[in-house]
């Protein structure tokens, strides 16, 4: 298997959104963008599918090793193998790649997060950077695509945080802001338990809003000039906002017994529209 054909494998075993907006790319930027993907599929998966803490922190050390092969030309593990053949290319960083790995090992440190401020910067490692690399990967002229790509990021997590409230709570962790539990009464205990409170509804239509403000944001930020190099991340958009408004009208308080997902072939749908039409 070539190290291309593991990280289309990858991608594709996944299910993700993301897959279904990577397949209007032409042939080359493909290749980059499900590389990337895969790479952040690997470092995710070391955290959700390790038990034992001092493995995962040690498989998480051998990818920030394996980062700086990377960057000195000796990558060893399929994933970077293929990035190395797109680096001359691509303005990839590596501090980036880094940051991503820096996010997912918060996975290890802490499963609450104080304010909304405290979240960001999580929600910024794992998906604003992973946004700023893709969009260098599709690219731009206009440097303002940068905020673009970074609060379309931040909406992006919002919405994983907001589908995925109780598949979370199943793993010991909520990310939802003890500030915001707080405001709208709504105990730790209530989501860890799978209470589907009118509370717990207020709170989540409160998380919905605040994400479709990020997206609203972002797509406000982008300049024309590089909308047509972007349709990738505005197709990620498309299906992301279907995602939000289905869990809206199938009563937000759900999320906590079940993981609202589009159908695939309404997610091709979307794809193909976004790319078409905008």
């Amino acid at each position: 298997m070539t190290p291309d054909q593991y990280c289309e494998d990858k991608a594709a075993q996944s299910g993700s959104s993301f897959y279904y907006s990577f397949r209007f790319l032409p042939a080359e930027q493909r290749r980059a963008i499900t590389a990337l993907y895969a790479f952040c599929r690997e470092v995710d998966d070391v955290v959700d599918e390790c038990h034992d803490e001092t493995v995962a922190r040690t498989k998480l050390a051998w990818w920030r090793a394996e980062v700086d092969r990377l960057f000195e030309g000796q990558a060893q593990h399929p994933v970077t193998r293929a990035l190395s053949a797109l680096l001359p290319r691509y303005d990839l960083q590596r501090v980036h790649f880094l940051e991503v790995i820096d996010g997912m090992q918060m996975d290890l440190e802490q499963v609450r997060y104080n304010s909304f401020r405290d979240l960001q910067l999580y929600c910024y490692r794992v998906a604003s950077v992973v946004g700023l690399m893709a969009a260098s990967i599709f690219g731009y002229q206009n440097k303002e695509t940068q905020k673009y790509a970074h609060d379309l990021g931040i909406a992006f997590q919002l919405t994983n945080i907001i589908r995925d409230v109780g598949e979370d709570a199943r793993r010991g962790r909520i990310y939802l802001p003890v500030e915001e539990l707080q405001r709208f009464n709504v105990p730790a205990a209530d989501i860890l338990n799978y209470r589907e409170t009118e509370n717990f509804r207020q709170l989540m239509l409160f998380q919905i809003a605040r994400a479709e403000e990020y997206y609203q944001k972002a797509i406000a930020q982008l300049p024309a000039v590089d909308r047509k190099a972007q349709r990738t991340g505005l197709i990620m958009a498309a299906i992301y906002r279907a995602t939000l408004d289905e869990i809206k009208r199938d009563g937000p308080e759900k999320v906590l017994n079940q993981r609202l997902s589009l159908t695939p072939i309404r997610k091709l749908w979307l794809a193909w529209r976004t790319w078409w039409f905008g």
